[in-house]
């Protein structure tokens, strides 16, 4: 209720106030009208009876009442302000109502703060169109009693206080020399990446806009060069002292520069617009408007040639002649320039030729150099004439041409473009690969244009100019009577002979380097994923396939949402964190919700379903063949590395969203037996491929070390990192538990207890009388054990072991105890024991 009063009272205080200065200066402490709308149709009709009729005429023209807040001017001492906004943000409106406050008095003869000032656009018209008489212009603006009057032939207004506004073109910069002047309201600077933008700059393709046209000559392609040289030129000419003077008045040049703002910045986040356009509508405007956003970074291709060369040492070369836009390049390892000028040549179509002692590079447009009169050639006595023309085969010629590049405009993916001869029919494919950033289209005119050449190019062309015509060189298209017409050969050697020069050239068109038309399509990209810690699960596993490291282990990443590749990152100590792998594919993971009840290894598990639930990732049935083909692998675990059982599946029945119920099973598969069971809640991790091996060195095996996990795309010091510190015993490396213990009585009281061994590498094959070793030598670790307690332990060489009467005797047993039995590794120690249970 006291806001309401208030507001009330600030409403009321409208009508003594409107003997201010102006009526678009601000009255005082007023709400805008965005609270009178929001407010109940009592309160409207309390404030508006609360004014006069004289206040009502008013209202429409007192702007602060309606303003929004980045219409307002800044309070204080100012010298620029700018108005950051697009289309329909009020810029226009804002920059006719400043004007108005700054001419207008409190009456309309009264005079106000500026006498003169300028209004200064890109063209005359532009300002008088838009500025003056547009919908938002100063005219629409002012109240009838203080409306200015157009003044054509001086092109000027003038206001009923004698106030003036001179009206100045930007194409016309001299002009504002002479006047002297109190404010100024002037459009920013900007041009189109349109063909021949230059011509009219402030023009602009919009469906929606009835502005919407092309500058003068214009056919309509995108052209982000025209719009970067634009900008050169701009700035070149008013960042030279000679053109933008200092003031001899003020601390300043004519022209402040550090507050001139080019047309436009989108806050828009690139790439996402333009691409995403089912939220922003005006994204197909981009390829030929005004923005700068993904563009201002992008060189001219002789700025690029010209820096290759230079860094090179090669200082004598002219680049003037090409010309390009080069959105992106990469050059990832050293070698001498032409490698890395071949990619550019190709691509751009640009011949490097040497020219009076320097390198020229020069664009091929197919166009006639030189026109050769085939009365003056030199006979050739290698030749039958003195000229030989050669038409080529298309036989052999691949009528399918491909390029492989980096897409711009979105998420830099590596796409391929591909153009086919029509009458095609062979299979032969050209395939060429560059480290360049370009557009699906200039993709397509690329790969058009090679196949175009490389058509025409199988016509060559032998000929000998005399001493007279020697400035005919390399790269030069010159012109021959052919037919009815004359024929084009581009010269790609000359050899210079004693008196003469003798020239080898391809057939050429104008017509190939004139770009296809092909339209810019919204480019595709990965949806934004918020960086969110991920789920890691290291498993120190045996050897699976025999090809593993065997001390390395395998690391299982899952994410919801997955962040697209993840980082694991390393270090002896909790700093100085390497890049240890890279994760780009996420691990079917789940939870059991069943306990899963031990079963004998090498049988099928005929045992109750055990119900997962999948955190990510799906499960599905296979075949007996594909299940004895080592199929749906899974590991089961607590999450710690060494504490997992590998099993399979054949049956998968979908029971729930996300939920199976796994059935006939094999259990404890490469020697992971278990003899408890996995409660609910432990870890089922599928080992389908993506859970690779992580970088290991044998000499770090066992050691602890610090590692750190998260999305790939942060720093490792991110807070979606998570941080843990594990050591690997390297189980690829631990042998096998022996298989079938057997005990037998002895002669004299004497136990005689044998096993078979197993192995943990080639175990499969079938034909061969025994299983690899898999170790250095056979040895074999045996333990007589009561009660956790070891009472005796011993090696052996063999599988098989006595347990003489003198030595129970000496051991003194009774009831019920193991003998344990574990092959032993050089390099891991005993593996896992084998139990038979004896009763003394």
């Amino acid at each position: 209720m006291r806001r309401h009063n208030l507001q009330k009272e600030e409403k009321k205080s409208l009508a003594s106030r409107m003997d201010t200065p102006s009526t678009s200066s601000k009255p005082g402490k007023v709400s805008d009208v965005d609270w009178l709308v929001s407010a109940g149709p009592e309160t409207q009709k309390e404030f508006l009876d609360s004014l006069s009729d004289g206040e009502i005429l008013s209202l429409p023209y007192l702007f602060d009442f309606w303003a929004m807040e980045h219409q307002r001017p800044p309070e204080g001492d100012w010298r620029t302000w700018v108005i950051l906004g697009g289309r329909g943000a009020g810029k226009t409106r804002a920059g006719a109502e400043w004007v108005r406050g700054q001419v207008e008095g409190a009456r309309p003869l009264d005079a106000g703060r500026c006498h003169r000032l300028a209004l200064v656009g890109e063209t005359i018209d532009q300002v008088r169109d838009v500025m003056i008489f547009g919908e938002s212009g100063i005219m629409a603006c002012s109240p009838p009693d203080r409306r200015p009057v157009w003044q054509a032939t001086r092109k000027r207004l003038q206001w009923p206080n004698g106030a003036v506004a001179q009206v100045f073109s930007a194409h016309d910069p001299e002009s504002l020399r002479g006047p002297q002047f109190d404010g100024a309201w002037v459009d920013e600077y900007g041009c189109a990446a349109v063909d021949k933008g230059t011509n009219q700059p402030n023009k602009f393709l919009d469906p929606k806009s009835s502005e919407s046209t092309l500058p003068h000559f214009s056919d309509g392609r995108r052209d982000e060069l025209i719009q970067q040289q634009y900008l050169r030129a701009f700035l070149g000419y008013w960042n030279d002292p000679a053109n933008n003077p200092q003031s001899d008045v003020y601390d300043g040049t004519m022209l402040d520069m550090d507050h001139a703002y080019a047309w436009a910045w989108d806050m828009r986040p690139y790439p996402n617009f333009p691409n995403n356009r089912d939220l922003w509508s005006d994204g197909a405007n981009y390829t030929r408007g005004h923005w700068l956003n993904g563009r201002i970074s992008s060189r001219t291709l002789a700025s690029v040639i010209e820096e290759i060369c230079l860094r090179s040492g090669l200082n004598a070369c002219d680049t003037s002649g090409a010309h390009g836009l080069v959105r992106g390049y990469t050059v990832d390892q050293v070698s001498e320039a032409r490698s890395a000028l071949q990619p550019l040549m190709l691509r751009y179509g640009v011949d490097a030729v040497e020219r009076d002692g320097r390198l020229r590079f020069i664009m091929r447009d197919g166009g006639a150099d030189r026109v050769i009169d085939l009365d003056t050639l030199v006979r050739d006595p290698e030749m039958d004439s003195v000229l030989e023309e050669t038409r080529g085969s298309t036989v052999e010629l691949a009528g399918r041409v491909r390029l492989r590049f980096i897409e711009a405009d979105g998420d830099f993916e590596i796409i391929a473009e591909e153009a086919i001869l029509p009458d095609n029919a062979t299979h032969g494919v050209s395939i060429s690969e560059f480290p360049l950033a370009m557009t699906r289209a200039e993709g397509r005119q690329t790969v058009e244009r090679w196949l175009s050449e490389a058509r025409l190019a199988t016509d060559t062309l032998r000929l000998t100019l005399p001493p007279s015509q020697l400035e005919t060189g390399a790269g030069d298209v010159i012109a021959i009577p052919e037919g009815q017409g004359r024929g084009l050969f581009r010269i790609d050697r000359a050899d210079q002979m004693a008196g003469a020069q003798k020239l080898e050239a391809v057939r050429t068109e104008p017509e190939s380097y004139r770009p296809a038309e092909f339209e810019d399509e919204a480019v595709t990209l990965r949806p934004f994923v918020a960086p969110s810690p991920v789920a890691p699960f290291f498993l120190d596993l045996p050897l699976l396939t025999g090809d593993e490291v065997p001390h390395a282990p395998h690391l299982a990443v899952t994410a919801n949402p997955w962040p697209g590749s993840v980082a694991l990152y390393a270090s002896d100590e909790d700093s100085n964190y390497a890049l240890n792998s890279l994760v780009t594919a996420r691990t079917p993971v789940g939870v059991l919700e069943t306990p899963l009840f031990p079963a004998h290894a090498g049988r099928i598990d005929r045992g109750p379903a055990v119900q997962v639930r999948m955190l990510g990732g799906s499960l599905e049935s296979i075949s007996d063949l594909a299940l004895f083909n080592g199929g749906n692998l899974c590991a089961i675990g607590d999450g710690t590395p060494d504490g997992w059982e590998l099993i399979q599946f054949r049956d998968a029945d979908l029971v729930d969203i996300d939920t199976y119920l796994l059935s006939h099973r094999l259990r404890g598969q490469v020697g992971t037996e278990r003899a408890e069971a996995w409660p609910q809640g432990s870890y089922l991790v599928r080992l389908n491929g993506t859970a690779k091996q992580i970088e290991l060195s044998k000499a770090k095996r066992g050691l602890a070390r610090y590692y750190r996990i998260g999305p790939a795309g942060r720093p490792v010091d991110d807070p979606s990192f998570s941080a843990v510190r594990l050591a690997f015993d390297g189980l690829g490396l631990r042998p096998l538990s022996p298989a079938h213990l057997r005990l037998s009585a002895g002669a004299g009281g004497a136990l005689s207890i044998s096993w078979i061994r197993r192995t943990r590498i080639d175990g499969d094959r079938w034909d061969t009388a025994d299983v690899p070793l898999g170790e250095d030598r056979e040895e074999y670790l045996v333990r007589v054990v009561q009660q956790d307690a070891v009472i005796r332990q011993t090696s052996t060489t063999s599988p098989v072991w006595t347990y003489s009467a003198a030595d129970q005797a000496a051991d003194a047993l009774s009831g019920l105890y193991e003998i344990q039995v574990a092959q032993v590794s050089a390099r891991f120690g005993p593996g896992r024991f084998a139990r038979i249970e004896v009763t003394a």
